[in-house]
């Protein structure tokens, strides 16, 4: 039972398989991609998982899941489907869901279906819904709209920079 395995493993010339190559999983190990406090990257990034970054990325970063920490710095666009925002984004961000602790600086548009800010945000850009996101029937909400422009207004409740 043993002796087969043995057998495969000490073979040393190479084998011909007429088998393609099994391909790489996608799914979500669950273990994010870390961009360290030290670490800068200068290029785009993608992946089908997670990614925090801690440092300082100039390009666009598209991943499953972003957590940008509360020192970190991202020149660039942001697609995800989720997005925690604690440091700073000097881009426009588009995802399903966004996070924006108090730390959180967005400079740029933010394009989402779920959006959550905490006191102390700071944004200076537009927020839209993302198109076609399912909206509550009409006569259902008793919530007037707000509105969607917020230009250097800090989520905590900062007055406009004046024109």
């Amino acid at each position: 039972m043993f002796s087969k395995t043995k057998e495969t493993n000490e073979s040393s010339e190479p084998v011909a398989s007429t088998k393609s190559e099994p391909k790489r999983s996608t799914g979500n190990s669950g273990v994010p991609s870390i961009i360290s406090a030290d670490l800068k990257i200068t290029g785009n990034l993608k992946s089908d998982g997670d990614i925090q970054v801690d440092g300082y990325v100039e390009g666009d970063i598209d991943s499953a899941t972003l957590t940008v920490g509360e020192g970190a710095q991202v020149k660039g666009h942001i697609s995800c489907d989720a997005v925690r925002i604690c440091g700073t984004i000097d881009g426009a961000v588009k995802a399903k869901s966004v996070v924006m602790a108090k730390s959180a600086r967005v400079i740029g548009d933010i394009i989402h279906d779920s959006l959550a800010i905490e006191a102390g945000a700071f944004i200076e850009g537009n927020i839209k819904r993302l198109e076609g996101a399912s909206r509550p029937a009409a006569g259902t909400s008793n919530v007037s709209p707000v509105p969607t422009a917020s230009t250097g207004a800090a989520a905590s409740g900062g007055k406009p920079a004046a024109s």
